[in-house]
């Protein structure tokens, strides 16, 4: 398969969107998130955690569920993309290590294994997030009251 350049530079402006929101929700940089999303994307997080909203509703929500997380971090890698002229889609693996207080009250590394699927829009300042579709793959070692909030 060969791409075209400006195929190639549109998926690594794609990666650079996937990379940078990761960090953005590591960092718990919520407002960083602006930048990688159109104002009305749609954000579903239902298959992982119950909750699907738009952007100002999701980084509340992160704000609320991640405070108490001490460390956490996202790890993209395998993505198919799919671009078609101003619009594109992904599918990419994510593993998701976090350490959080265990119901002993002790740090606790849990993992969640999913797929990022996303939508794309090209705009005036370049690609952004138009949605994204956490796909449930796995977790492991969960405490209760994470496997309360999970589905």
């Amino acid at each position: 398969m060969t791409l075209s350049l400006q195929e190639m530079s549109d998926r690594f402006e794609i990666q650079d969107l996937l990379v940078g929101y990761c960090y953005a929700v590591d960092d718990k940089d919520f407002d960083a998130l602006d930048q990688y999303f159109v104002e009305d994307a749609v954000i579903d997080y239902s298959e992982m955690v119950g909750v699907k909203g738009s952007l100002p509703e999701i980084k509340e929500f992160l704000r609320t569920s991640l405070g108490p997380i001490p460390m956490a971090q996202h790890a993209v890698m395998t993505t198919q993309y799919k671009i078609n002229g101003d619009t594109a889609e992904t599918r990419t693996v994510c593993h998701n290590p976090m350490v959080v207080p265990g119901d002993d009250g002790q740090e606790q590394a849990i993992f969640f294994g999913l797929w990022y699927v996303h939508t794309f829009r090209r705009t005036p300042d370049g690609w952004r997030i138009a949605s994204l579709y956490e796909k449930k793959c796995y977790n492991h070692n969960l405490p209760e009251y994470v496997k309360a909030q999970t589905i």
